[in-house]
């Protein structure tokens, strides 16, 4: 045997060089971070959600969204169907809408974003999708298209239903569920994944492969170590930000009053107008004014395009409470809406046309639509990469009052007086009237004391694409 070899040294693998992985790195569109220690998207990377081609991006965002209106109109259709429903079955009025309405916004707003976190790679949360395809000044478009359409759907619901019940039957506002939702699970297996880390990530797992260099890592904020790390994400930090960030508090109680006075309606609204003199079919008729009251809210979308680009010619960086123009109008608007409403119905004001209340409709269709869409946008950009955190404190008390408000509407407008009732949640609006002021004048030193804040705009900085929020 030849041992005159067993002094040599023992040959390993080269170690590609820096030079080598920068060829990688551009070929994929990468970048170091400025510390050298991560991998980063550089800011023309065609994969990156924010530059994706526009079709893909309404593809996607498009099926999301018509998804949120129609399980949004099934959410509230459940109110008539439940009226229907319970003689059928003998139980209570209670009862059958805890079943049919409020255990379906529970699943719709509650159990289902949970799902999605745990499995994020099927995730199609509307606002965390629209947050990681569009930048601040695209988002105010689209997130107010989703609020708006979603919003749409909560008023056509009880539209929907009485007509469906009355001509085919209550089951049929279900079955015809069924049959849509299974049309959309089909076109859902189009998208794609939008969460930039995620995709991140499987970059650069691709550059390990094919350099041999396993000590590459991706600059990813959703790194979750240890399944006690991502519990705590999943579970807790959404309850977290809401008892300890007090944009995340407001942002969610105000929200969630707001959302839940349309499901408030579908039990308030049909007596009230059956007494100006409306059938049974025709009392949900008046639903049609908050939608009139939704899409006019596009005039102040506008106006916020209009002060974006006006910023941006001038250089100055976009800030969260540069688009709370729609919020700081529609609180009062909302407060004023209501107030209206509540003292030109029955039974204390009877000389007056059913079209004076609804016009007051109108008013609430348009500040519900702005609280949404608005505190909704100004969620994300506050909190950017924590802003599916946020959202889901949002949806858990979205959902809770959305499940609860139909549940005491019919006792309080009867027991009260539908003046009084109303009465009670204009003062509650005329109180939220206080918080746009706060928010325009501390908003930005609140999130300068959040270490949440902080830390998702230091993130956004290192790993977006976009330069001064535009």
């Amino acid at each position: 045997m030849d041992y005159s070899k067993a002094s040599e040294p023992l040959q390993m693998p080269p170690i590609p060089d820096r030079t080598s992985i920068q060829s990688h790195l551009d070929n994929y569109g990468l970048e170091y971070t400025p510390d050298g220690e991560f991998i980063r998207w550089s800011a023309s990377n065609i994969n990156h959600p924010r530059n994706w081609p526009l079709l893909r991006k309404i593809y996607d965002s498009s099926l999301i969204i018509f998804l949120d209106l129609f399980t949004t109109a099934i959410s509230t259709a459940g109110s008539s169907a439940a009226d229907h429903a319970r003689h059928e079955f003998g139980v209570e009025k209670t009862l059958a809408l805890f079943v049919f309405v409020s255990v379906s916004v529970s699943l719709k707003f509650d159990l289902l974003p949970a799902v999605n976190r745990l499995y994020m790679q099927v995730s199609i949360g509307p606002n965390g999708s629209i947050e990681d395809m569009f930048n601040s000044r695209d988002r105010i478009w689209l997130i107010f298209l989703w609020a708006m359409v979603a919003n749409l759907g909560l008023a056509l619901g009880p539209i929907m239903s009485i007509y469906i019940t009355v001509h085919l039957g209550w089951q049929w506002v279900f079955y015809v569920a069924a049959v849509v939702t299974a049309v959309i699970t089909i076109f859902l297996f189009g998208i794609r994944e939008s969460r930039p880390s995620l995709l991140l990530d499987r970059e650069v797992a691709k550059i390990r492969k094919e350099s041999g260099n396993n000590t590459l890592q991706a600059l990813n904020p959703d790194s979750t170590p240890d399944l006690k790390t991502f519990a705590r994400m999943v579970l807790f930090r959404p309850i977290q930000l809401f008892f300890t960030e007090p944009i995340v508090f407001m942002v969610a109680t105000m929200s969630a009053v707001a959302f839940a006075l349309i499901y408030l309606f579908t039990e308030a609204l049909p007596p009230i107008y059956e007494s100006m003199g409306f059938s049974s079919t025709s009392s949900c008729l008046p639903f049609i004014a908050i939608c009139i009251g939704l899409v006019s809210g596009l005039l102040t979308r506008i106006q916020d395009h209009r002060t974006i680009v006006k910023y941006e010619e001038q250089g100055i960086p976009l800030k969260p409470e540069h688009k709370l123009l729609g919020f700081s109008i529609g609180a009062p608007v909302l407060a004023i809406g209501l107030w209206w409403f509540a003292w030109t119905i029955p039974p204390l004001v009877t000389n007056v046309h059913w079209v004076v209340s609804t016009i007051a409709l109108v008013l609430i269709g348009y500040a519900l639509n702005e609280f949404d869409s608005v505190l909704a946008g100004y969620l994300a950009d506050s909190y950017l990469s924590y802003a599916a955190s946020g959202f889901a404190a949002l949806s858990l008390v979205r959902s809770s009052m959305s499940a609860a408000f139909p549940l005491f509407a019919r006792q309080m407008y009867e027991g009260l007086g539908a003046n009084v009732a109303s009465s009670i949640l204009a003062a509650l609006a005329t109180v939220f009237c206080i918080v746009p002021p706060l928010f325009n004048r501390y908003g930005e030193q609140i999130r300068a004391r959040s270490k949440f804040a902080r830390y998702s705009l230091q993130v956004y900085q290192e790993n977006g694409v976009d330069k001064n929020g535009y």
